[in-house]
């Protein structure tokens, strides 16, 4: 009898992992992690933010709290969705988590199957192909386009697999940069519509645009 988990023993090595490694050396600058310049860091004033927030709250702050995060965080977050995009967004609909792996995983958890299909961007998120592994669906690619996702292709995974969801990053996507246009999520969304396949859609470079629409 195995100790692990076939689950576990059918996992690959963290990506992510692997990639991060080299960051300890010294003698290498590593442009795969996708690694902020420490310049950038607000020290300063993370540190006084920290500081006012022990000031206000006291022991409040290191205190266990519900799972679904800190409820005035949730009702900012909420206000937030409906105002810059017009959400019927409320405080019960958000879920605080510890970055976008734990959501990730929450919603494998949630919603993938052993063996359901998975539709997702190639080249796709490492990060998010780590997390839904655990769950063992049936990944399908789908190419991207300069534009988005290549709709044809997706179309035809649509009708030759039951297609239970899709992962996107259509800001700014991961790895490639690229950004989708309005007229190709317009019609994304109505052809998953059209098969009643979910979408995830990962948002976390969505506030890095300065100008246009």
């Amino acid at each position: 009898m195995t100790q692990f988990s076939e689950r576990i023993l059918n996992t690959p090595a963290s990506f992510i992992r692997e990639i991060l490694k080299v960051i300890q050396q010294d003698d290498i600058i590593s442009f795969a992690g996708g690694l902020p310049n420490p310049v950038s860091f607000p020290k300063k004033e993370l540190k006084q933010s920290m500081e006012r927030v022990i000031d206000q709250f006291g022991d409040e702050v290191f205190q266990y709290s519900s799972t679904e995060g800190y409820r005035p965080l949730r009702e900012w977050v909420a206000e937030r969705y409906r105002d810059e995009y017009g959400m019927d967004v409320q405080a019960d609909d958000v879920l605080i988590t510890t970055g976008s792996q734990q959501a990730l995983d929450l919603m494998g958890k949630v919603l993938i199957n052993p063996g359901d299909a998975l539709a997702i961007e190639e080249p796709g998120y490492l990060g998010a192909i780590q997390a839904f592994t655990v769950f063992e669906p049936d990944f399908c690619p789908v190419p991207l386009l300069d534009d988005g996702i290549d709709l044809d292709r997706l179309e035809q995974i649509l009708e030759e697999r039951n297609v239970k969801l899709l992962y996107t990053v259509p800001n700014f996507q991961n790895p490639t940069g690229l950004t989708y246009s309005v007229e190709k999520r317009k019609a994304l969304c109505a052809l998953l519509n059209r098969y009643s396949a979910y979408l995830i859609e990962d948002d976390p470079y969505g506030q890095l645009k300065f100008e246009g629409e």
